[in-house]
């Protein structure tokens, strides 16, 4: 209990403003990581801390720490409250300012303008099996956890009558800080986006079903503080949405000893290349030397005519994934393959045995496959989970192949029928049964060899970050699946679907958040 208390006054010297509800949380956050002395602080990340705190002050945290001399507990400044033991306990402990806010009249109501950081999870409510669960860091069932969201909006709605997303988002990151066993949004161990993002869906949507009644229909509310994205001018908005998800987007500098001259010569180098015996290797290790032209080239707007003349590997599976590793610092194929290895059967176990009873357009989409005869294999498995994706989220294939007949050749393709983002020409009348794939990007065949499903589907998805193209609306949930779920990309802030004034665009998309959680939940084993 003393090391709890020297942890206590750790946080509160670098940070004595910080509310005590917000330092348990941290103290919770750095207890589940096993930091159990002050010795233990100089190895936390900036990372580990921004589930509970703003990253200026997890920033500050972290960079105190990393000083010996800050690992002394010092007295907290006279102005801000005394950080003690008290507060370890405060989250078992009733709230004199809840008290004092539901004894006020209805009609001079006013919440506390801070009252979310003196706000008290009301873990001491939570029935039993609800805490044995998460006390025991096992997941709550979906009846639990609608039973906990219940508790936790009913003491929200006692201090404030009109909780924001902002309120409910901060409350969900304690509660995840406090169990992230048992609360954090996980597919098979891995954490997606920041796991906590389907417990604030849950909270802000019970919060808006208590409301509903209150509210008159013909009333739309439209705060400024609950938008996802701020108003920004279109230029602002498209580059937000180019840049989602890369760690590299522009180069500031040709690497060294790299010149300009010697860029072109790599170019012209490659070129030759095309139609020969080459080296993936050095094709590699080209891409990655040029990587500071292209980005030049494609962020000034080249066409895609252009880059697949002047960057013909810039299309192949060898120099888009050394491309896309550079852009967003992910394995395109390396991540993929793995994530199918770690989820894919537990994707589709749930999308037969559970979401064919609920959805009707999964189950023809089910019934369909048997009718192909599909064969087993990893493609074959990366085939069926898409094409259920697809279905499950009600988004139709032709937004994503277009089938041709198996003999077809690029030239032949309709290319008026083919969409004009990247899109899968199939060439068969199955994607089981075709041996040949091509990808078509602006109704442009910049591949017309691809031997593989999953190689198909890998330079489909990395088209739209190296090339900067928006998701469409149309595959914006099964793509936003597989860039969270199967490429680990995972930002914390905006989107990459394209702008449509008709439609609210959110960070997490709504459905995709539902998805991961149900499959959270999802119990199962090999018959």
């Amino acid at each position: 209990m003393a090391e709890s208390l020297q942890i206590s006054n750790a946080i509160a010297a670098v940070l004595p403003d910080l509310p005590d509800q917000v330092v348990k949380s941290v103290e919770d956050a750095l207890k589940t990581l096993g930091a159990v002395t002050t010795d233990d602080l100089k190895y936390i990340a900036e990372g580990d801390l921004l589930p509970v705190l703003k990253p200026i002050q997890a920033r500050r945290l972290v960079a105190a720490w990393a000083q010996k001399d800050s690992f002394t507990p010092t007295p907290a400044p006279a102005c801000s409250p005394p950080v003690s033991l008290q507060s370890s306990l405060s989250s078992v402990t009733p709230s004199p300012t809840s008290s004092t806010a539901t004894s006020s009249p209805s009609g001079s109501y006013r919440p506390a303008p801070n009252w979310i950081d003196n706000f008290q999870i009301p873990w001491q409510k939570l029935s039993e099996e609800i805490l044995q669960s998460l006390e025991r860091q096992k997941r709550p069932s979906p009846k639990l956890r609608r039973e906990m969201i219940r508790m936790v909006v009913s003491e929200m709605i006692k201090i404030c009558k009109n909780p924001t997303k902002h309120n409910t988002t901060e409350i969900a990151k304690r509660m995840v800080a406090r169990y992230p066993k048992s609360l954090q949004d996980v597919i098979d161990g891995d954490v997606i986006g920041l796991g906590y993002h389907s417990l604030a869906k849950q909270l802000q949507s019970r919060v808006e079903n208590v409301k509903r009644p209150d509210t008159p229909k013909i009333q739309k509310r439209k705060a400024a503080s609950d938008d996802d994205t701020d108003e920004i001018s279109a230029e602002q908005r498209a580059s937000v949405q180019d840049t989602y998800g890369c760690v590299n987007w522009m180069p500031k500098h040709l690497p060294l000893p790299e010149t300009v001259e010697c860029q072109l010569e790599k170019k012209e180098k490659m070129k030759t290349f095309e139609d020969m015996n080459y080296n993936s290797d050095v094709v590699k290790d080209l891409i990655k030397s040029t990587y500071f032209t292209q980005r030049k080239e494609i962020n000034n707007g080249a066409s895609i005519q252009k880059l697949s003349q002047d960057w013909p590997f810039l299309f192949k599976e060898v120099g888009m994934a050394a491309h896309f590793q550079e852009l967003t610092g992910v394995s395109l194929i390396v991540s993929f393959l793995a994530n199918v290895d770690k989820k894919g059967a537990r994707l589709l176990n749930f999308f037969k045995r559970v979401d064919a009873h609920k959805h009707k357009q999964v189950l023809d989409a089910l019934k369909l496959e048997t009718e192909r005869g599909q064969s087993t294999g990893c493609s074959e498995e990366v085939i069926q989970m898409v094409l259920l994706l697809m279905a499950h989220f009600d988004e139709k294939e032709q937004h994503l192949f277009h089938y041709v007949e198996k003999t077809s050749l690029a030239e032949e393709v309709q290319m008026e029928n083919v969409p004009p983002t990247p899109c899968l020409i199939v060439c068969g009348s199955s994607c089981f049964a075709s041996e040949t794939f091509m990808l078509s990007i602006d109704r442009k065949v910049v591949n017309d060899h691809i031997t593989s499903f999953t190689s198909a589907i890998c330079l489909m998805f990395g088209s739209y970050y190296c090339l900067n193209i928006h998701y469409p609306v149309d595959l914006r949930s099964t793509l936003e699946f597989l860039q969270r779920c199967f490429f680990s990309i995972n930002p914390e802030n905006g989107t990459k679907v394209e702008w449509n004034k008709k439609r609210k665009v959110f960070s997490v998309n709504p459905r995709v958040l539902t998805l991961i959680s149900d499959l959270a939940d999802h119990e199962w084993t090999f018959q």
